[in-house]
């Protein structure tokens, strides 16, 4: 039975860098990090290694990775549009709607 040829593609991570974004957040608070994994889930459902995933829309060449991408960052301006609204929230609107063009301009980014 032969292997499955290799992935060329650059993908997208499912979690959209978050688990980096955090760890970055957690060591610059106490000084410690924990090891990243080697393999991620994929915007496109499959694990591949964390090298073969982009942030920047330019790099990602695997187009479900694309059009999960650009629907998630999508989804993200609407919620964060939604939580600057609400009655108590400790993001302005003005901050809100910053972070909402932000998501809007990644999204165009990844069509």
């Amino acid at each position: 039975m032969a292997a499955d040829p290799p992935d060329p593609h650059v993908h997208v991570d499912a979690r959209l860098g978050g688990e980096v974004v955090a760890r970055d957040m957690l060591a610059s608070a106490f000084g410690l990090a924990a090891d990243l994994p080697s393999e991620v889930r994929t915007g496109c459902g499959r694990r591949v290694a964390r090298a073969m995933t982009a942030v920047r829309p330019e790099s990602v060449t695997c187009l479900p990775c694309r059009e999960f991408a650009r629907d998630a960052h999508e989804r993200l301006a609407e919620q964060v549009e939604t939580l600057g609204a609400m009655p108590g929230s400790t993001v302005s609107p003005e901050q809100a709607a910053a972070a909402a063009a932000s998501h809007r301009d990644r999204a165009a980014r990844f069509r």
